[in-house]
C-alpha cells in the first residue's frame, strides 16, 4: 500500500492534470517528459485506473482522475508545507536561493545586482526563472519572486520596493524614415509593436479613447525581450520601461505627456522560508539594490 502513496509519482499527476500534457508538466517539476509519463503509467497501473485519455489536444483527464485529484491536492499541500519549514530551519548562509522575475528584470536589471550580491555573499548560488507567469512560491517554484502584481495569499510578504515607468519609444533609424510622433493621436500612423495573445496595449489605446484593434500593430510578440529588439532593430515604436530605454543611445523615448501607468514592484517571499538565513540575506540585499536600478 506504501507504493500507493509514492510522493513523486502524486506530484506528476497533479503536474499533467494541471498543465495538460508531460511536456508542460515536465517543464513546471523541471524533469523530463519520459520521467512525467513513467510516473502517471505507474501510478495508473498500482491504482488500476486510467487517469488520462491521450487525444490530438492532449492529455484529458477522466472522471477517476478528477476524482482524486482533491486528495492529490491536499498531499501536495502538506508535502510543500513540510519543504518550506525545512528550509526555514535552515540557518546556513551557504546554498542555492532560486528567484524568479519578469523576463526584462531577470535579463537586464538583476544580473548586474547579482554581480554585486556575488562579492556580498559568495558562498551563495542563484537560480534565476525569467517568466513572466507568476511562480507559485507555496509550491516552492521559487525561493523570492520580483512581481508586477502584488500577492493575494496571506502567507506571502511582499514589499513594493518600486515601480517600472513605461515611455513610448523607438529607433533613430526609424523616426529619420518616418518622422516624430508629437501627439499621442500621431502613433495611429505610425508601425506600432504590440502584443499577439495579451491585450494590455490594446487596453492601453482604448483607456485614452483610440479604437485601436490588433491588426494595426505592424508588429506582433507578447515577449517583452523581443519587443526590445524589435524597437531597437528599427521596427517601429513600441512601449518600453525607461530603465531599458537608458541603455541604449540610439532608441529616443517619445512623447513625454503621454502618461502611462506605472507597474509596481513588488519584492515576495513567503514568510516561513524568509527565516532560513540564506534565503534573508538575498532578500534583504534585493530589497536595497532594486529600488535604485528600477
Amino acid at each position: 500500500m506504501n507504493n500507493l502513496f509514492d510522493w513523486s509519482l502524486v506530484r506528476s499527476f497533479l503536474a499533467v492534470l494541471e498543465q495538460g500534457s508531460l511536456l508542460a508538466a515536465a517543464r513546471q517539476l523541471r524533469s523530463s517528459q519520459p520521467t512525467i509519463g513513467r510516473h502517471v503509467k505507474e501510478l495508473e497501473a498500482q491504482l488500476g485506473l486510467v487517469l488520462f485519455e491521450r487525444t490530438g489536444r492532449g492529455l484529458l483527464p477522466t472522471e477517476a482522475a478528477l476524482r482524486l485529484a482533491d486528495s492529490a491536492r491536499t498531499m501536495q499541500s502538506g508535502a510543500d508545507q513540510l519543504a518550506r519549514s525545512v528550509v526555514g530551519s535552515d540557518r546556513s548562509a551557504s546554498g542555492t536561493v532560486r528567484i524568479t522575475a519578469s523576463q526584462p528584470v531577470a535579463c537586464y536589471v538583476l544580473p548586474p545586482l547579482l554581480a554585486q550580491m556575488r562579492l556580498t555573499l559568495p558562498e551563495v548560488q542563484v537560480e534565476l526563472v525569467a517568466s513572466n507567469a507568476v511562480s507559485n512560491l507555496l509550491r516552492r517554484e521559487a525561493d523570492i519572486a520580483v512581481r508586477m502584481v502584488q500577492a493575494e495569499q496571506a502567507t506571502i510578504i511582499a514589499r513594493r520596493v518600486g515601480k517600472v515607468a513605461l515611455r513610448a519609444c523607438a529607433h533613430q533609424d526609424y523616426l529619420r524614415r518616418r518622422g516624430l510622433p508629437r501627439h499621442p493621436s500621431d502613433l495611429l500612423s505610425h508601425d506600432l509593436i504590440g502584443g499577439d495573445r495579451s491585450e494590455e496595449t490594446l487596453r492601453g489605446f482604448a483607456a485614452r479613447g483610440f479604437a485601436v484593434t490588433r491588426e494595426q500593430f505592424a508588429f506582433r510578440t507578447d515577449d517583452l525581450i523581443v519587443v526590445w529588439q524589435a524597437v531597437r532593430a528599427g521596427l517601429g515604436v513600441g512601449f518600453v520601461s525607461e530603465h531599458l530605454i537608458r541603455t541604449e543611445p540610439s532608441v529616443v523615448p517619445l512623447l513625454p505627456k503621454l502618461k502611462i501607468e506605472p507597474l509596481p514592484v513588488w519584492l515576495a517571499v513567503h514568510k516561513e522560508i524568509r527565516a532560513s538565513k540564506r534565503i534573508r540575506a538575498v532578500y534583504d540585499f534585493l530589497s536595497e539594490a532594486l529600488p535604485a536600478a528600477i
